[in-house]
C-alpha cells in the first residue's frame, strides 16, 4: 500500500494519475483513519472499565467521580485538577501508547489519525490538571440535561447516568459500541419498573427476570388477587382500561413503564369488539404513556425514565385477527409520532407469537421472550424485535424509518405555529 501511494503521488506530479486509484486510496485511508479513532475510543473505554475493577486504578477513578456534583458542576477546582492529573492524563497517555503501537506494528500510516486524536485528549487533560484550561469536555459540561440519552453517540445525558445512576454501567465515552457488546447500555438495578398486563404469561416472565436484575416491580393488573411469587419485590396495583386513576397515582415513582396489556377478539368484527379492541390496545395504552411522559420533569427523569410499548409484529404482518392488527398498528403509529418529541426514551416491543391466553398456539416460550427483551434492552435496542419470522427483521425497521420520516416532514413540533 505504501508503494501504491508513492506511485500515485509520482503520477500526480507527472499529470498521469489514474484517478480511480487516487479515490480508492483516499477511501481506504479514510476508513482506516476512522477505524483508528474507534480503536482509540475502545482503548479509553477499556481503561475506564478497568478503573472500576482494578484496585490500582480505582482510587484515581474515584477522584474523577467525586469531582462533579449532580448538575455536573465542579465540586472544587483543586479536586477537579487532581482528578484530571491522576485519571484523565494516564487514560489519554494509554490511548496514545496503544494507537502508536498499532501504527508501528502494522506499518499503516492511516493509523496516525488515532494517535493525533488521542494526543488531543492528552494535551487538554494536562492543561486542565495544570489549571491552564479549565473547560470540561462536552460530556461533563455543567447544566440541566435537555435531551434523552444518546443512541449511537454518548451525550451528556448518557454519561450522566454513569456518574449518578449506576457507576457499573454506561462506561463508554464517545461511541456506545462497548456498552452494547457488554450489555451495560441500560441498568435495571434499583429501578422501579411498572408493568401492565402483569398477570399474563409475558408479564409474569418479565417480572421474574427483572427481579433477578435487581429491579423493584409494580404489577399493574386487572387481576388484583394474582400471586407473583417473589412478593417482596412486587407491589400489586389493580387497574382497568378506562379507569386508570390507581395506575396514574403510581407513575411518578416509576422509572420504566412497560405497557404490555392487550386483548384479542380474534375474528369478531361487531361494534363491541371494535370498541374494546381500540379501547384496550390503543387508547388505554396512549393515555398511560402520555400520563407517564408528564412525570418527566427534571434532569434525572430525562436520563433514567423510559416507556416501553408492546405493539407486536402485527404492525407489519398478519395476526389472523383484523381488529388486533388494526388497533396495534394504530398505537404503533402513534408511538412513532410521539417519539419525535418525547422527553425520554421510548422503546417498542415487536414480538412474534408466544404462548399466552391471547394466543394458546404461540410457538415461543414467554420466558425466552422476556429474557430476549431484557437482553436487547440492555444493549440499547430502541426497537426490540423477538420473533421467528425473518421478514419482520427486515420490514419493521423499513416501516418504522419511513413512517417516522413521513411524520417528521408532514407534522410540526408542539407549540410551533
Amino acid at each position: 500500500m505504501v508503494m501504491r501511494i508513492s506511485h500515485i503521488a509520482q503520477w500526480i506530479d507527472q499529470g498521469t494519475a489514474p484517478w480511480s486509484s487516487v479515490v480508492t486510496v483516499g477511501l481506504w485511508f479514510s476508513i482506516v483513519g476512522f477505524g483508528s479513532v474507534v480503536l482509540a475510543e475502545l482503548v479509553r473505554d477499556c481503561y475506564h472499565l478497568a478503573g472500576h475493577y482494578v484496585p490500582l486504578l480505582q482510587r484515581a477513578h474515584g477522584l474523577h467521580h467525586r469531582a462533579y456534583r449532580p448538575d455536573l458542576s465542579k465540586v472544587s477546582l483543586d479536586l477537579y485538577r487532581r482528578a484530571e492529573l491522576v485519571n484523565d492524563v494516564p487514560e489519554a497517555a494509554f490511548m496514545v501508547l496503544v494507537t502508536a503501537l498499532a501504527a508501528w506494528g502494522t506499518h499503516t500510516w492511516a493509523l496516525t489519525c488515532g494517535i493525533l486524536y488521542s494526543l488531543i485528549f492528552l494535551i487538554t487533560s494536562l492543561a486542565r490538571s495544570c489549571g491552564w484550561w479549565l473547560a470540561t469536555d462536552l460530556t461533563h459540561a455543567p447544566g440541566a440535561l435537555v435531551e434523552p440519552p444518546g443512541h449511537w453517540l454518548v451525550n451528556r445525558t448518557y454519561h450522566w447516568r454513569h456518574h449518578f445512576d449506576q457507576p457499573r454501567a454506561y462506561y463508554c465515552s464517545t461511541f456506545t459500541f462497548a456498552d452494547r457488546i457488554m450489555g451495560t447500555s441500560l441498568s435495571f438495578k434499583g429501578k422501579t419498573i411498572g408493568i401492565t398486563g402483569a398477570s399474563g404469561s409475558l408479564g409474569r416472565s418479565l417480572i421474574l427476570h427483572l427481579l433477578r436484575h435487581g429491579a423493584k416491580v409494580i404489577a399493574l393488573t386487572t387481576s388484583p388477587d394474582a400471586n407473583f411469587g417473589d412478593g417482596d419485590g412486587v407491589h400489586v396495583v389493580p387497574w382497568q382500561a378506562g379507569q386508570e386513576e390507581a395506575a396514574l397515582n403510581v407513575l411518578p415513582q416509576v422509572d420504566i413503564l412497560i405497557l404490555n396489556h392487550g386483548i384479542n377478539v380474534y375474528g369478531a368484527r361487531d361494534c363491541t369488539a371494535i370498541a374494546s379492541s381500540y379501547e384496550v390496545n390503543t387508547f388505554a395504552t396512549w393515555r398511560l404513556m402520555e400520563a407517564f411522559l408528564t412525570t418527566v420533569q427534571d434532569s434525572r427523569h430525562i436520563a433514567t425514565k423510559e416507556v416501553w410499548v408492546n405493539t407486536s409484529e402485527a404492525e407489519v404482518s398478519p395476526a389472523l385477527s383484523p381488529l388486533y392488527e388494526l388497533s396495534k398498528r394504530a398505537i404503533g403509529d402513534l408511538v412513532t409520532l410521539r417519539r419525535l418529541d418525547a422527553p425520554c426514551v421510548i422503546r417498542k416491543l415487536i414480538l412474534g407469537p408466544f404462548r399466552s391466553k391471547l394466543n394458546p398456539y404461540g410457538v415461543m416460550a414467554p420466558s425466552f421472550v422476556a429474557w430476549a427483551i431484557l437482553f436487547l434492552a440492555r444493549r440499547d435496542f430502541r426497537n426490540i424485535i423477538v420473533t421467528i419470522n425473518p421478514f419482520t427483521y427486515f420490514f419493521f425497521p423499513l416501516k418504522e424509518w419511513s413512517r417516522s420520516l413521513y411524520f417528521w416532514i408532514c407534522s410540526r413540533p408542539p407549540h410551533q405555529p
